[in-house]
């Protein structure tokens, strides 16, 4: 239901899940058969992973915050536990992690990208003992429709350069797959993770402002790239990381 006064919805949170119902049935829509669209948790048990993977043997039991939209590989791995859309699923099958804001803040843009990369962890196959047992982290991504991120005194580009940095300072074990992939504001600005052509030991970002009369075409061009994304297959397609 509207709002009586003011623009969205009048309970603001159906504002944020409208969001995310129309991300959804756009990946849906073109998302391969075997790859699911769901929102819910990962949990990654203390259990062995491929062939001969221990690293977990001394760990235990761990699991994410909820996530606003999991592309999850459905057709190859088991789901937990599933109420129709929200699910629990293991970090094997864990192909795209998005979380969704109808406005970005200040604050959202350091929590999120930490939300993101402690979930892209629990994907990790960690130590395996084979270097063939590896697949491609999740890709990652924040999404938004408007951003109220406005500064005076720097470029707000620049400055959610510097919250992106900020938000993996002081964090161990930082690869390339876990640091977000893309940040963006639909009707205003996009910010890109650029893939090395060659060894992953850095992310470089190339961030832009959309112009005038481009933001249906910029929106459409975003969720064409996550779907690009989320469809690429890993380093080592015929060999799987299972629990």
């Amino acid at each position: 239901m509207p709002a009586p006064k003011g623009a969205g919805a009048e309970h603001k949170g159906e504002d944020g899940r409208f969001v995310e119902d129309l991300l959804r049935e756009y990946l849906n829509r073109y998302l391969p058969n075997g790859l699911e669209v769901l929102t819910g948790f990962i949990l990654r048990p203390a259990v062995k992973t491929g062939e001969t993977g221990t690293e977990r043997k001394a760990g235990s039991d761990s699991h994410s915050t909820q996530l606003d939209i999991i592309v999850f590989d459905s057709g190859n791995y088991p789901v937990f536990q599933r109420f129709g859309n929200s699910v629990i699923v293991p970090p094997e099958g864990v192909v795209g992690i998005i979380s969704v804001k109808k406005h970005l803040n200040d604050g959202d843009v350091k929590k999120e990208c930490e939300a993101l990369f402690e979930a892209a962890s629990l994907c990790e196959t960690l130590a395996s003992n084979d270097r063939s047992d590896k697949v491609r982290g999740p890709y990652l991504a924040l999404v938004s429709v408007k951003s109220n991120i406005e500064k005076t005194r720097t470029d707000a580009l620049n400055w959610i350069f510097n919250q992106v940095s900020s938000a993996y300072t002081g964090k161990s074990g930082i690869t390339f797959d876990k640091l977000v992939g893309f940040i963006g504001a639909l009707d205003e600005w996009s910010i890109f993770k650029r893939r090395p052509e060659k060894k992953l030991i850095e992310a470089k970002y190339v961030g832009f402002k959309h112009q005038n009369g481009e933001s249906r075409r910029s929106g459409s061009s975003t969720f064409l790239y996550i779907l690009y994304e989320c469809r690429k297959p890993s380093p080592n397609p015929e060999v799987r990381n299972t629990s």
